[in-house]
């Protein structure tokens, strides 16, 4: 995807932008690939994606995953080390909505 060209590989933490103050990071991950950050909630699943919009900066897709969860994910890149990322769908039988904040940390270990 267009969108996901400049973003930096490494290791990025997601932040809860709904939490009103300095929260933990709901998540530290290894981007080996960019588009792992369209598949947060369902990440290492075998998912098949489905683009809905890919312009410089902003990028959505849908998918399916073999495991029966869903979702859609929409992303804005600010810099290639930081993005905002809204992600709904169903996970583990359950839905799910969040709003990331993206930021790179630094190398993979």
């Amino acid at each position: 995807m267009r969108a996901l060209e400049g973003i930096e590989r490494g290791l990025w933490e997601l932040r809860d932008r709904n939490s009103r103050r300095a929260s933990p990071p709901v998540a530290r991950l290894c981007v080996r690939d960019p588009a792992q950050l369209m598949q947060v909630r369902h990440s290492g699943l075998r998912c098949r994606n489905f683009v809905v919009m890919d312009n410089p900066g902003r990028g959505a897709v849908t998918y399916q995953c073999e495991d029966g969860g869903t979702g859609r994910t929409d992303l804005r890149v600010e810099t290639s080390r930081l993005v905002q990322i809204q992600t709904q769908g169903i996970a583990d039988g359950a839905p799910f909505s969040l709003a990331l904040e993206g930021r790179w940390v630094g190398g993979c270990r």
